[in-house]
């Protein structure tokens, strides 16, 4: 490794704090606390979008292809999502059965990504079960409303778990040994 590699920063904090905090803004409103608003919708452009998109940007750098293709992804999911909420193009309404086909999507990626967290840490393997699990509670409340509790409750959950191993990331390393723990695996 050059000593300009070395010098890269994790961008695995920046990607995942992007996604938690949108996370939990849009989940709180999933639980029916408030309606979708500019703030939402701000954030899932600019930090949920744009900074997962450079945090993808930066894993490519570092060679890492399981960060680069989850932070693209959704901080792509972020852009699209938006769009679909506030699109001023004149197209016929999303009804609830196109909805849960992009949610099911969505969560059939995260669970096939969640596969690819089984030799990580426990940290990151809960933020990508517990996303999978959420896209699919969404895409079941499309047609069962009374889930739509359930799936903000759980995508708070969600967003606090990515909120968590961004801090532990960006504390243990400052600290050079185990703040907060994220629950490695061990080596056979």
């Amino acid at each position: 490794m050059s000593q300009k590699e070395s010098l890269l920063a994790n961008p695995a904090p920046l990607g995942l704090m992007a996604f938690g905090m949108t996370t939990i803004l849009l989940n709180l409103a999933n639980a029916g606390l408030f309606g979708i608003n500019s703030i939402i919708v701000a954030m899932g452009i600019f930090y949920g979008g744009l900074a997962q998109i450079i945090a993808g940007v930066m894993e490519f750098r570092k060679g890492n292809t399981f960060g680069t293709l989850a932070f693209t992804s959704f901080g792509a999911f972020w852009l699209t999502l938006v769009f679909i909420v506030i699109s001023p193009v004149e197209l016929p309404a999303a009804t609830p059965t196109a909805w849960a086909a992009y949610l099911f999507i969505w969560g059939l990626f995260t669970l096939m990504m969640f596969f690819g967290t089984l030799k990580t840490n426990r940290a990151l393997q809960t933020v990508f079960l517990s996303l999978a699990i959420l896209f699919f509670l969404l895409t079941a409340a499309q047609f069962i409303p009374q889930l739509q509790l359930v799936a903000g409750i759980e995508g708070v959950f969600c967003g606090f778990s990515a909120f968590y191993l961004s801090l532990a990331e960006v504390i243990n390393e400052a600290h050079n040994h185990v703040i907060l723990p994220i629950g490695p695996i061990k080596a056979n």
